[in-house]
């Protein structure tokens, strides 16, 4: 399981979510806007978790649009993820544009800088090479998904976001809930393990393991509502 995959699963885990299938549903304008100005005006972070999470359908409608001959669907969607949270944390609401078409441009910038950082050691890249093909068979090129100018995605490291989940690990879990959450998700250098596999290392039930997995995402889940592991700069 890659670092990307392994960021999206604990978004997706914190939040209460698990497939595109159980994303919530796009908000109505009125609702949105409401909950921007809460989280804008008064910190809300509630309000931000909730913008979070009815707008990832976004970007998985994004990578199945633009990106179906992919190899690894579930890794785009989570770096479009990235894109998605950094949308939530920059967007104005009295700039006049809709949420929608702004996070688009922001999910779709973070896809191509990682792109580019897969190209950054082999030769330079042409913004008319073809990277993949649309859902109708068509050459997609770089020029064809550089819908603005911002520079949101370039300007904000990765990086940043892949040690802050790390760093709620050992904020929020005591020792035995973290073996078990690394184990569990492939945090470590091992591919991710079942929970039968984890009873059988440490020599307890499966139904404990069950519990210890699931009082752990809930602290972790506690955490990000009072204090967000993803902050705007």
């Amino acid at each position: 399981m890659g670092i990307w995959s392994i960021i999206f699963n604990f978004i997706a885990m914190v939040l209460g979510i698990s497939t595109p299938q159980n994303f919530p549903p796009p908000l109505a304008a009125k609702e949105e806007r409401a909950l921007f100005e809460a989280y804008r005006n008064e910190g809300d972070v509630a309000a931000r978790n909730t913008l979070i999470e009815h707008n990832l359908r976004l970007v998985s409608h994004i990578v199945r649009k633009y990106y179906t001959s992919h190899p690894a669907p579930d890794e785009l969607i989570s770096i479009g993820s990235l894109g998605l949270i950094k949308a939530v944390d920059t967007f104005e609401c009295s700039n006049g544009a809709r949420f929608a078409t702004y996070a688009a441009k922001c999910v779709q910038n973070e896809i191509l800088m990682y792109f580019r950082a897969q190209k950054k050691h082999s030769q330079e890249v042409s913004i008319n090479e073809t990277i993949d093909m649309d859902r109708d068979g068509n050459p997609l090129t770089y020029m064809d998904i550089i819908s603005t100018e911002d520079t949101i995605a370039d300007d904000l490291d990765i990086k940043v976001h892949t040690e802050h989940i790390l760093k709620l690990l050992y904020e929020c879990l005591d020792e035995r809930e973290r073996s078990i959450i690394i184990l569990r998700y492939g945090l470590g250098r091992l591919p991710p393990k079942t929970q039968r596999e984890i009873a059988e290392m440490m020599h307890i039930s499966r139904s404990y393991v069950s519990r210890i997995e699931k009082k752990a995402l809930g602290k972790m889940r506690q955490q990000f509502e009072t204090k967000p592991t993803f902050t705007s700069t």
